[in-house]
This record gives structure tokens, sequence and C-alpha cells, in this order.
């Protein structure tokens, strides 16, 4: 056997020594990645393996009191596409593997953008990142889920997957739409009472815990964990859907026939302080919240740019009820006579003379009839004319502090606390800087702007012989399974007034609709108590609101109606521009709620 040669040696010794080092290295680097680093690969591992999906949780209803769905959850499906299990194919070659998977993903495209009606880039648009999970497409109909089941079950095609979802859904459309309010694209509360009460209505989601490798397969060694999904509470409104019906209507009515650039009515019931009706017009389709409501603004709202689009949706979501002021005018008048009443400063029968108008420290405050002076008239004849140099008298004798002081009583100098985002506060003059002129202005409802629900909350009182409650548009809250969380009894805030004071006004209130100012409409078989007012809008004094507030039947209160007729065209005051919608809600209303009439009661 022949000699190894000692260079053949050496190479073997120094490859020997290479490997040594390598198995060494490999040692501690083994080592380095099972001990030092293995916490963390392990981490890492599972993160990437686990798929923690959320289970959403469906949305809460909102119907109104007598159980009719304003807002209800659907269910819709979301398409998916897993692009590891879309290019899934064996062959042999890489470049018959990428001409493979390159023709599976056009069949898929192609597919897909046919059945679905989007543009084939979109998707491929899509497919061009490195998500290992791809949402296509969402809110689908159940029809277009099941066409693409069996598309790809014909074509054998991997990756696509359906998922369910929910959607808000308003089966009434327009309706109280600035109410209810509408949900972001995640069905989270966006508006009004959807986002007032989201955390009721939204919901606790579950969690679907997988183990899954990049092609979405479970993994033999791995667990699935699966947690249920705590739906959203039921809201029970205090709205009625045939009285907001018959607001609507009218005030849809009102806004064609008067050419308006809006209007609105509140109806409130007079004991509980319960919102039976809410509306406004033009509205909008909280299916479709970012479509203007009113037709004519559609092409005005495209050519838009993007920061002008938004402010005009913000307006068009805003309940003008709630979230903005106006200047309340004539109907203010009612809160001046309570309170001179009250403080026992006149009375219903005192004569008063109206030469047209009255000096005020050097200012000259006019009658609406100051050419055609209404002369002598007594406090309830001055009512019923609307006479302002009568009220300018009244808020003297009341004097600054006492009448601040009544404005604070009947909740006109703070928000109503109504269960609604984004309350207004009322604008009032500094009791320091009013003066003896805004004193007299104020009186007969110009130089204040209040929320509308502040007024008829206001005016509410009286009808409710003197007691201030609380506004509220939700009865009571309700779990998922139909038990009641949370109620919401009628909140005496304060008493105002006096009750016979209550009484006196509310009698004056029914001479007026009787003799005349808001008696244009009357309501057959009940008696109604009311007054109208004509006022200018702040800031832009060519423009003016119509409105009118009543209050049936007068004996024994029920109802208070609030109708607001805003810049409208030829005629402007409320005795003629309001008050016959308003008559019309409340004349709907009383029937519907069978009420007792007065020819009935005479029958028995």
């Amino acid at each position: 056997m022949g000699k190894v040669p000692t260079v053949n040696k050496s190479r073997l010794v120094i490859a020997f020594m290479i490997f040594c080092i390598a198995l060494v290295v490999l040692c501690f680097r083994d080592g380095y990645i099972q001990i030092v680093k293995g916490e963390e690969y392990t981490r890492m591992a599972m993160e990437q393996q686990t798929m923690d999906q959320l289970v959403e949780a469906k949305r809460g209803d909102i119907v109104d009191r007598n159980g009719n769905k304003m807002a209800v959850s659907t269910i819709k499906y979301s398409v998916w596409i897993r692009p590891a299990s879309v290019m899934n194919s064996e062959r042999e070659t890489q470049e018959a593997r990428d001409a493979e998977n390159a023709e599976k993903v056009e069949t898929m495209v192609n597919g897909l953008a046919q059945i679905l009606g989007i543009d084939p880039q979109t998707i491929r648009d899509e497919l061009d990142t490195d998500k290992t999970l791809i949402k296509i497409a969402k809110y689908q109909e159940r029809d277009t889920a099941d066409a693409i089941r069996a598309w790809a079950a014909e074509e054998n095609v991997s990756g696509v997957s359906i998922s369910e979802e929910t959607k808000r859904y308003y089966p009434m459309e327009t309706m109280a739409a600035q109410v209810l309010g509408s949900v972001t694209d995640d069905n989270n509360g966006l508006s009004g009472l959807e986002l007032y009460y989201n955390s009721y209505l939204k919901g606790v989601p579950g969690r679907w815990i997988q183990n899954k490798d990049a092609s979405g397969r479970s993994l033999s060694y791995g667990d699935s964990r699966y947690y249920d999904a705590e739906d959203g509470a039921t809201l029970v409104l205090t709205i009625d859907v045939a009285v907001q019906t018959y607001a609507e209507e009218a005030c849809k009515t009102a806004y064609t026939e008067r050419k308006a650039e809006r209007t609105s009515c509140i109806v409130m019931d007079t004991r509980s302080g319960e919102i039976l009706a809410m509306a406004s017009y033009p509205s909008f389709d909280p299916n479709n919240p970012r479509v203007p409501g009113n037709e004519k603004d559609v092409d005005k709202f495209n050519a838009m740019s993007e920061e002008d689009q938004i402010n005009y949706l913000n307006q068009m979501w805003r309940n003008p009820l709630v979230n903005d002021t106006y200047v309340p005018g004539s109907t203010m008048k009612l809160v001046t006579t309570s309170a001179a009443l009250e403080e026992d400063l006149t009375n219903p029968e005192e004569p008063f003379y109206d030469s047209g108008s009255i000096d005020v420290y050097g200012t000259e405050l006019k009658c609406w009839r100051w050419k055609e002076p209404h002369g002598d008239e007594t406090l309830t004849e001055a009512v019923r004319n609307s006479c302002n140099p009568i009220f300018v008298q009244l808020a003297q004798r009341i004097g600054t502090e006492n009448f601040y002081a009544y404005l604070a009583l009947f909740g006109l100098t703070q928000p109503t606390g109504i269960d609604y985002p984004g309350e207004a506060t009322s604008q009032v003059q500094d009791i320091k800087t009013a003066g003896p002129v805004g004193l007299a202005t104020m009186a007969y409802g110009q130089g204040i702007a209040v929320t509308p629900i502040q007024q008829i909350t206001a005016v509410n009182a009286i009808a409710n012989d003197g007691k201030l409650v609380q506004p509220h548009l939700v009865k009571e809250i309700r779990s998922a399974d139909g038990e009641v969380v949370e109620s919401f009894d009628p909140v005496v805030v304060r008493q105002t007034i006096s009750q016979s004071t209550a009484t006196q006004v509310r009698n004056i209130m029914q001479f007026v609709v009787d003799d005349g100012g808001a008696g244009q409409t009357k309501v057959d078989g009940w008696n109604v108590g009311g007054k109208t007012g004509t006022s200018n809008i702040e800031a832009e004094s060519n423009k003016i609101i119509a409105s009118f507030v009543g209050v049936a039947p007068i004996e024994d209160p029920e109802i208070t109606v609030l109708f607001i007729v805003r810049d409208p065209t030829g005629e402007i005051y409320g005795s003629t521009v309001a008050a016959p919608y308003g008559m019309q809600v409340i004349e709907n209303t009383m029937k519907y709620r069978t009420v007792e009439s007065i020819g009935e009661k005479g029958k028995q």
C-alpha cells in the first residue's frame, strides 16, 4: 500500500479543520437560534401561522315606539382572494410554473370582473401587493356570492373565498334621516342617533383564531378557537312612524307650495317630553348618505371641489331642529306673557293702547302694522295681534334681571340635554350689554336666537301646567335577546310658572287660534291654542323665517307642535305660511291618537 503524499495529508488536515470549525460555528449558530433567539422566532412563527379574524357583531336595530324597524343590519357578502392559493402550480420548471400561474390569475381576474361588473385592471392592481389576503369587493348580494361560488367550482379556481358581513339598511329610506343619522363603511356611527348611541348599537366583535400556512391550509398541529360576537342593543325610539309621516308630508308640501329654502317640524308629547316626530325637508337617504337628497343639487354637487362636497354633506346631515339656531319671532311673546302674568304685572283683560310704535331711549321700535295701529286692545288681543309695542311695555315692567331669569327658567339659555349629538347653544345677548333696546327686542322675539328644540320645550312647559320636561328621542334600550337594558322615564327639570298662570296663557293661545292670528286653519273637533311668528334670519335680513307653535287639546294638552318655514317665497307671515301646515299635523296626529273630540264628549 502506497504512502499518502505529504501534500494530500496537509489538505486532509486543513479540510478536517475547516469542517470542525464549520461544525462548531453551526453548533453555536443553532444554539443562538434555539436558545437566545428561540422565544422571538417562536413568536414570529406563530404570528405568521396564526389567523386572528374578527367576527363582526350585528349592529342593533333602531325601531319606533311601536316596533316598526327604521334601521336594521342586513347580511351582505365580501369577496376575498388569497394569492398564494391562486398561484400554486406544481410544474417541474420555473418557466412552466410561471406560465401556469399567469394563466390561473387571468382566468380568476376575468371571471370575477365579469360577475362583479368591475374593471379587470382594478383586480390586477389589488393583486400587485404583498398582502396575503385581499378584499376585492364588499356588500354584495347573495345572488352574486352564489354565482361566484358556482363559477369557482366549475372553473376549478382556487384562492377565492366568500365571507358574510353586515351592512346598515334603512327600510324607510329618507324617513327621519337627520334623526337616525348614518354609519361609516365599518358600521360605526357617523351622525345622528347612530353616533350618539353607537356604544350600545355596535355590539362587541368576536374572534376566530386559526393556525394556517401561507396558502390558507390548516396546520395539522394547529388549533382553532372561536369566540362569539355580542350583537348590539336595539334602540326603541319615542318617534311614532305615523306621526313622523304626517310631519314629513306637511314639510314637503309646505316646501313645494311656499318655494321655501327649508321646512321643519317637531311634535312633542306634552307630559313626557317624548319626541313623536322630528322632520326636516329636504332630507337625504341614509342608505346613500353621500348623495344629495335634493335632486336639483346633484349636478351642482358633482361639480364641487372635494372640500365643498364635504361641507355640503355635513350641512345635509345636520339636524336643524337641534344643531342650528333661529330667531323665534313672535312665538317668544308667549314667554314674555307668562313672565308678566306670573309676576302679577298684568292680567289678560288689562287695556293697552298701540300707536304703531314705541320709543325706547331714542330708538323707535315699530309694530308690524305701524301704518294702521291696533289702537285699544287688551293683553289677550295684543297676543292675538302680535303687537310689538305692548310686549316692550311688559318687558320694561318685568325688568332686565327678572326677564333673564325667566329665559333661564324656560330653558332658553342652556341646551335642553336632548339625547342627540351636537346640540347648539342659544345666542342670548349678554345681560351687561343688552341695554333697554336689547331687552325690548328680545321681548318680542328679535335679538335672540334659540334652537327649535329649545323653543318647543319652552312652550311645552306652558302646555304642561308650567312643568319644563327634558325632551328625549329614545324610550328604551333592549339587549339582542329582547331584555330591557335601560328605560328613560320623563324628567321634570323644573317648575317654570304656576299652573294658574299656565292656564291663563293657554286660554290666550286658544283665543289666538279661534279669533285670528293662527286661526286661518282650525282643527275640527278639538280646541287648539297657538301662536305664530315672523322674523328675519340673523345676518341675512332679507330672508324670513315663518313659524307656528300649537298645543292640543287646549283643556288637557296631549301634543305640542312647532312648524318652521325658512325663507318662503311670496307671503311671509307665520299665520299664512306656517300655521296651516302646523294645524294639519295637529289634526292628523289627534285623529291618529284617538283623543276624544269635543263632539264625542257631548254625545256621552
